[in-house]
């Protein structure tokens, strides 16, 4: 059953990957003049397992913009890329949205998501319990297998999310990007994200980290040990590749034993 909206719609969405620099896009977005953002990042709208989505009301997404302005509308969820249900919905209200999705080396994603929920308050096993058989046990005992917190390396699962993705949505409607290039060069994929989405460019985006934003009710994590990156990079090894190839990017740095984030400091 299709939704039954009043037009306009909102035009694009990001839609993932969680710590895959969504924050930092989002932002540089926010600044550029050229779209208007939802008031706040991540309405979690799709992804509302409370809502009746056989007549889903619309106010809880619509609500987040001005509508008697030009620009095209956006907002940023990025459990959308992950979450069931969430893709398929998104699709039944706008089929003809635009999508961008971030693309992280998914070892350094799982750890970086790790440290956000031990940093809440949220997440007490170490990092190599959380993505091993403890974790693995935990994550089979979630209902459909799916969770919203302790999801390390199944978010960073990235080819079947993007098989899920251009299922449902023309090629054209969806960018992909890596995460790398936001961080070396914001300023042309802030721009390529706005061209893609209908926005023009306006101030180039300046290079720096954008810390998101949560509480810490715990000390914080302790720091990754590469040796540990590395064999979690093996485990993706072969879903790297897959997503490579299905998202026509270069992927094999994430490959390398040498490869370290660029991320800005």
């Amino acid at each position: 059953m299709g939704l039954t909206h009043p037009a306009p719609l909102v035009d694009f969405f990001v839609i993932g990957v969680q710590k895959g620099g969504t924050t930092a896009l989002d932002a540089y977005l926010r600044e550029s003049g050229a779209v208007q953002m939802a008031r706040r990042k991540e309405v979690h709208f799709f992804d509302d397992e409370t809502a009746d989505w056989s007549r889903p009301c619309l106010d809880p997404l619509h609500s987040q913009f001005t509508w008697d302005a030009s620009q095209p509308r956006g907002e940023s969820t990025p459990i959308y890329s992950y979450w069931p249900g969430a893709l398929e919905r998104l699709r039944r209200y706008n089929p003809r949205a635009r999508l961008v999705l971030l693309l992280r080396q998914p070892a350094y994603r799982a750890y970086s998501h790790w440290r956000m929920e031990t940093e809440r308050g949220a997440e007490t096993l170490a990092f190599e319990d959380a993505v091993g058989p403890k974790g693995s046990e935990r994550m089979r005992a979630a209902p459909g297998g799916v969770h919203r917190v302790h999801s390390y390396v199944e978010r960073g699962l990235y080819a079947p999310q993007l098989r899920r993705v251009f299922a449902l949505f023309p090629r054209d409607q969806v960018l992909v990007l890596r995460t790398d290039d936001l961080w070396e060069q914001p300023a042309p994929v802030v721009s390529r994200v706005l061209r893609f989405v209908g926005g023009v460019a306006g101030a180039e985006a300046e290079r720096r980290y954008i810390v998101p934003a949560y509480p810490r009710e715990a000390p914080r994590a302790p720091p990754a040990q590469a040796d540990m990156l590395l064999r979690l990079t093996r485990r993706f090894e072969a879903d790297i590749r897959q997503a490579a190839e299905l998202a026509g990017l270069s992927l094999d740095d994430w490959l390398d034993p040498a490869y370290r984030e660029p991320m800005p400091r």
